[in-house]
């Protein structure tokens, strides 16, 4: 099933101001650098206002270049401190706004990271579940750019708060990210390492401020197995303005570990992954403009990895194709995702592993959000905005003759909320949750937590 970034007054000012900063290397701080700028401008501007007095006409332009060189001085000196000159984060080359940091400096270490947490309510459908409050994660990008031209970038993340076991079962820490990049040309870039599978709005980019709800979308945990990183490389890049793509050769899933809910089990994360199967991805992104991309990937690749699944070895041909969406204009954001599966030999991998595993797999939502807080007050920079969402996914829409479909994984969510950001990097998020399945038996959840960025 096939779918489819002249004069020596101001030389001796400049060596005043930037001496001690080499001198001390590193051990700068932020208020001495942005004080000796201020110190720098007042000098400059009473050499600019004698010049002016005696010679108006060439001078000033002069000491107007030397305060430029400086001012670019100064810029070099707080980038290597690793303190960039604005807050605003931006996504490069596929990788999330915090951990493309290390593309904007000149030289050296750029450090970011997120976090997120919150409390679980059930509220219906109770089960055997139980109201939590977890820290979900805590997660450190840490880049190093050699050149204009080789960058690493990576990202570790911390989950449930510890590793220990502490009766509510324990947490874990993994690397999700570890790349290197040889920017060669805007339209052909090379990747390697430990790499983010491109698929989806979430599997790359999903740190808490640039998503609704505390919980990711179902359908990109499930369909799209995210957090999904293989060992592998490829090529980055631009063909044409707005249009994007990324394309790469990663070590395939180990389909001895798919289950009822689908491929996600099966992914091998680096983690001495198996690597007699390789699979290949690739994705486009089109921004059409107006705050408007539309984007699609597909995932192909054998999984079998040269086993025996119930005295036969099986190629397990994994087909995934999604397509999404998005746009924000006016205050109001759109999303819509669609996602798709098709796995052979799903028989034989059902009958190693003594359980349906299904052969198609489906899964879509559309979310709606509108930020209200510029209609009650026009000059603020807070951002609040209600969103909804609903999901439709089955990780066994059609499954081997001679097995049995699970219920339970038919499954449609209903959401609604409310995420807050008194400042882009921060936000505070409340959202209810209402699921139904096919056997009647899927909770239903309110959660109140935050989330941030840096």
């Amino acid at each position: 099933m096939i779918l489819f970034r002249r004069y020596i007054p101001v030389g001796l000012a400049a060596a005043l101001l930037l001496a001690p900063s080499l001198a001390a290397g590193q051990g700068a701080s932020l208020g001495e650098l942005e004080g000796r700028q201020q110190r720098l401008e007042r000098e400059i501007d009473e050499l600019r206002k004698a010049v002016d007095a005696k010679q108006p006409e060439g001078r000033v332009g002069e000491v107007e270049r030397r305060q430029g060189i400086l001012t670019d001085e100064i810029r070099r000196l707080r980038e290597a401190l690793v303190l960039p000159e604005t807050a605003e984060l931006k996504s490069y080359y596929g990788m999330a706004p915090a951990a493309s940091k290390v593309y904007g400096i000149s030289r050296g270490v750029s450090i970011g990271g997120y976090g997120e947490a919150n409390f679980n309510n059930i509220v219906s459908d109770r089960g055997t579940a139980n109201d939590d409050f977890d820290f979900l994660r805590f997660v450190l990008y840490v880049g190093y750019k050699y050149n204009d031209w080789i960058v690493f970038n990576s990202e570790v993340e911390f989950e449930h708060g510890t590793t220990s076991d502490t009766g509510n079962g324990s947490g874990s820490v993994s690397v999700e990210l570890a790349a290197l990049d040889f920017l060669l040309h805007p339209m052909a870039n090379v990747r390697a390492g430990l790499l983010l599978v491109p698929v989806g709005f979430i599997n790359e980019v999903h740190e808490p401020p640039f998503f609704h709800g505390n919980v990711r979308p179902q359908v990109e945990q499930t369909i799209i197995p995210s957090t999904w990183r293989a060992p592998g490389f490829g090529l980055v890049g631009e063909l044409l303005p707005g249009l994007e793509y990324r394309t790469y050769g990663l070590t395939s899933e180990n389909a001895k570990r798919f289950d009822s809910g689908g491929i996600r089990s099966g992914r091998q994360s680096g983690n001495r992954s198996r690597a007699d199967d390789w699979s290949w991805v690739g994705r486009l992104d089109y921004s059409i403009g107006a705050g408007t991309t539309v984007s699609g990937s597909a995932y192909v690749g054998q999984q079998g990895q040269n086993q025996e699944f119930a005295g036969e070895k099986i190629d397990a041909l994994l087909q995934l194709y999604e397509i999404h969406a998005e746009t924000k204009l006016y205050g109001l954001e759109l999303r819509a995702l669609a996602a798709v599966s098709d796995l052979g030999d799903a028989d034989q991998i059902s009958l190693e592993r003594g359980q349906t595993i299904a052969e198609n797999t489906f899964g879509w939502y559309a979310e709606v959000a509108y930020d209200v807080l510029p209609l009650l007050l026009p000059d603020t920079s807070h951002y609040l905005a209600p969103w909804f969402r609903y999901s439709r996914y089955d990780t066994q829409e059609s499954v081997p003759d001679g097995f049995t479909r699970d219920a339970k994984r038919d499954v449609d969510v209903y959401e609604v909320g409310l995420s807050y950001k008194p400042i882009p990097q921060v936000v505070v998020k409340l959202d209810y949750r209402n699921q139904h399945n096919q056997a009647g038996s899927a909770p239903d959840e309110i959660r109140i937590g935050a989330g941030f960025v840096f």
